[in-house]
């Protein structure tokens, strides 16, 4: 696994490969590892690598040493995940676009990235007014005593009174930057933060000491979106990055929930445009526990450790990768990293203790 992360990362620094070339190149070859030996022409039976990707893939493989770049990039980068851990967030490797590094400081729950505790978003505009703000801080502060961790941006705004009210309610929240981990925008939530650092986590899929970008913030509301079960847009006109998040939620098949507001208040026309287009209207705080309670559950809590029979190290990783819904073989050796025959052992010995079980096409899942 160490040596498929630093593939990752590797290929994450060549320039004009994301996220989704990235994935098609994963998918097409089994490993990124595997992917860094192609020849040129095997690399053009690739969707999407023409000839410039190609020549920068030629150019960035010629001095960079993926092993070698790990350790450097550690010594700045000392928390980050990528696909191949078995702690990444496993609701964003649903998403066509997953961050290939994702880096965090704070305090990490599992079950939030095993998809057994439930993540909402809550978005909105910079400039929200009275309303806006007061059901941000209503609606907040009853998904934190709901269990529920709220997930937001950290601007200015909606943003920031949904982390307050969620702190101030005991919950935990995650910060999601369009910066570096280590770089607070707006610098006046410096303390909010911190107060997230203690009580949450923060997350970007950008490196240390990166400073804010208007590119970034477009994109960083995908992971947003892609971290979490549902979004709730509480105020936003019609030009806003919280409609951007919400697309992402459509398309990631998320459920995307609005607060109406008056015709005549400009920052609420996005949301009625949202509720037009089949959002569900947030009309109080007992109907959205309402609605959020009838979503299929993502994923099924995993047994305690006192509820497992005692398995030996690799077999207890290989278990623990495999999700409640069906998993294809080749995702399960790739989250794992071990070989393709090691996965395949464990897996009969975990079906013989009743474990998991098989199904029709090499998929996989938990009993």
């Amino acid at each position: 696994m160490l040596a498929e992360r630093a593939y990752w990362l590797a290929w994450s620094q060549i320039s004009g490969i994301g996220p989704v070339l990235l994935q098609r190149l994963q998918q097409h070859f089994g490993t990124l590892a595997t992917a860094w030996d192609a020849q040129e022409q095997e690399l053009q039976q690739v969707e999407g690598f023409g000839v410039q990707t190609i020549a920068a893939i030629s150019a960035g493989r010629s001095h960079l040493h993926p092993e070698q770049l790990l350790l450097e990039h550690q010594q700045q980068n000392i928390n980050f995940w990528t696909p191949v851990d078995t702690d990444y967030p496993q609701l964003l490797l649903e998403i066509p676009s997953p961050p290939p590094i994702l880096y965090y400081r704070g305090n990490v729950d599992l079950q939030e990235n095993f998809g057994q505790k439930s993540l909402i978003s809550i978005v909105g505009t910079r400039n929200p007014s009275e309303y806006g703000k007061r059901w941000t801080r209503k609606l907040s502060t009853t998904l934190a005593r709901n269990g529920f961790t709220v997930v937001s941006g950290l601007a200015d705004g909606i943003d920031t009174e949904a982390h307050h009210s969620c702190l101030a309610a005991g919950g935990r929240t995650i910060a999601v930057l369009g910066t570096g981990v280590d770089i607070v925008y707006p610098s006046r939530n410096r303390d909010l933060y911190q107060q997230i650092l203690h009580q949450g986590l923060v997350v970007s899929e950008y490196p240390a000491k990166t400073p804010p970008d208007r590119a970034h913030f477009p994109r960083r509301n995908r992971i947003i979106a892609g971290l979490t079960r549902a979004v709730l847009v509480l105020e936003a006109p019609t030009r806003s990055g919280a409609l951007i998040t919400a697309h992402y939620a459509n398309e990631f098949c998320r459920d995307v929930y609005a607060l109406p507001g008056s015709l005549d208040n400009p920052r609420s026309l996005g949301c009625l445009e949202l509720l037009h287009k089949g959002a569900g209207a947030i009309l109080g705080e007992d109907s959205l526990l309402e609605m959020l309670g009838s979503m299929p559950q993502i994923d099924q809590a995993l047994p305690s450790a006192t509820q497992l029979p005692e398995l030996a190290p690799e077999l207890e990783k290989i278990f623990r990768a495999i999700a409640a819904e069906s998993m294809p073989f080749d995702l399960i050796v790739q989250q794992t990293g071990f070989s393709a025959s090691q996965v395949s052992s464990a897996l009969l010995q975990l079906e013989l203790v009743g474990l998991v079980s098989q199904l029709p096409g090499m998929r996989y899942q938990r009993c």
